[in-house]
């Protein structure tokens, strides 16, 4: 009988205790802490989770979905249930038919799957569907009573469990389908994007921590209030957008707007609010939740709310406080404006006058330009020039000027009204 090899038996030998070095070196990279960092998009997912609202994060594929989602369950402390959609048949979601003694007097339960049965047991946890956009319509359509209502099969998870879904743009998912009209309406949608710097630091060892949102108790039925009213105005203006299935099938699988899509705005507005989330977080969820015109016409309309009344502008213009985007504040001497057109006194032209006088000072002086054009023309033959259209004619002349220098203008051209901001 041969002897044994000399040099397998030490290499063999080494093995073992090699794997375990290698395991140390693993463990050293996993090894990574979190900091408290501002980032919109995560601020934005866990406000919705917050919310108890199904979340869908769109992206291309190794953007760090799946990462983000595991990072956000270990920060929130919520055990987490993946369940990769594409693998599954329908038969996963809505149930295993199980049949008993007596069928005809029993009926047939509708068995539910392991991991669900996990998660009821947990009484609380993230679930994460993986790859949504691979899942064929017959895997969809079985999710849809997941979504919504919380069920698999006979079986009801339990409120303590949140919902949040990935997926690849069609292009970039293998065997990718478009997602069902009404399985994409379910899902704010967050469009998920890397930042460089989270990227770099995050390889370095720091990742940005999830934390929930701190809801101000005192706040809460101010929110609703706020958030009803912003939902209700604009719809009252515009019933059209109240339910507007898009044309094509490309966007009937995103966000758009329907009474269910906007229900979860109104509940994303009052979350947002309460927590005194930033307007760019806001925008975030409201374009994906009924899609970016009419979250766009919702923005503003919220804009316009905030805005002060002019009648009370116009009672005591020197305390008046002006916004400070220069957008806003262009609605806000527009408005008083028309408050004096509508009702033309000579004690309120002369307080619209104060109030473009102090927001030439204050702020850009190009923004009064128009309005101290219009307000001007507002003008009686028995009302005296004040004093105030003095102080306004050196910034008004000086926001022409520069006007007309941009465009590469002469002094005696005169420009053009689109040019003006």
């Amino acid at each position: 009988m041969p002897s044994a090899n000399p040099i397998s038996a030490p290499i063999s030998a080494l093995a073992p205790a090699q794997l375990d070095v290698a395991g140390e070196l693993l463990a050293l990279l996993r090894d990574a802490g979190t900091e408290p960092r501002p980032d919109i998009q995560l601020e934005a997912l866990t406000l919705a989770v917050a919310a108890d609202l199904p979340v869908l994060l769109w992206g291309e594929p190794g953007i760090g979905k799946t990462a983000a989602l595991t990072q956000l369950a270990e920060s929130l402390d919520l055990p987490l249930t993946t369940v990769i959609a594409s693998v599954h048949e329908p038969s996963d979601f809505s149930g295993l038919p199980v049949l008993g003694d007596d069928p005809a007097q029993q009926g047939v339960p509708m068995a539910p799957p392991d991991w669900a049965v996990r998660l009821v047991r947990a009484g609380r946890g993230l679930l994460f569907l993986d790859e949504l956009s691979t899942a064929p319509p017959a895997v969809q359509a079985a999710l849809l009573r997941l979504v919504l209502e919380r069920r698999v099969g006979a079986l009801q998870l339990p409120p303590g469990i949140r919902i949040v879904a990935a997926a690849n743009p069609r292009a970039s998912a293998a065997d990718g389908w478009e997602l069902s009209p009404p399985l994409a309406n379910r899902f704010v949608h967050l469009q998920w994007v890397h930042d460089h710097e989270v990227v770099v630091r995050g390889l370095g060892g720091t990742w940005p921590r999830a934390t929930l949102p701190r809801l101000d108790r005192d706040r809460l039925p101010e929110a609703v209030a706020h958030a009803r009213r912003a939902v209700c105005g604009l719809l009252a203006a515009r019933p059209e957008l109240v339910h507007r299935l898009p044309a094509g099938e490309s966007r009937r699988g995103g966000a758009w707007p329907s009474p269910r899509s906007w229900e979860m705005t109104l509940h994303l507005i009052a979350f947002a609010t309460a927590a005194g989330s930033s307007r760019d977080v806001l925008s975030l969820l409201v374009r994906g939740t009924v899609g970016d015109g009419p979250g766009l016409e919702l923005l503003a309309s919220l804009d316009r709310m905030d805005l002060p009344d002019p009648e009370t502008l116009l009672a005591e213009p020197a305390a008046a406080v002006l916004p400070e985007r220069g957008d806003l504040r262009q609605a806000v001497l527009d408005g008083v404006v028309a408050a004096v057109r509508a009702r033309p006194e000579r004690g309120r032209w002369d307080a619209a006058w104060t109030l473009l006088a102090r927001a030439a000072e204050t702020g850009p002086p190009d923004v009064v330009v128009v309005p101290a054009t219009t307000l001007a023309a507002l003008r009686r033959d028995e009302w005296d020039v004040p004093d105030t259209i003095e102080r306004l004619a050196g910034a008004v002349d000086l926001s022409r000027r520069a006007d007309r220098a941009a465009l590469g203008l002469g002094s005696g051209t005169a420009v053009p009204a689109g040019a003006r901001r």
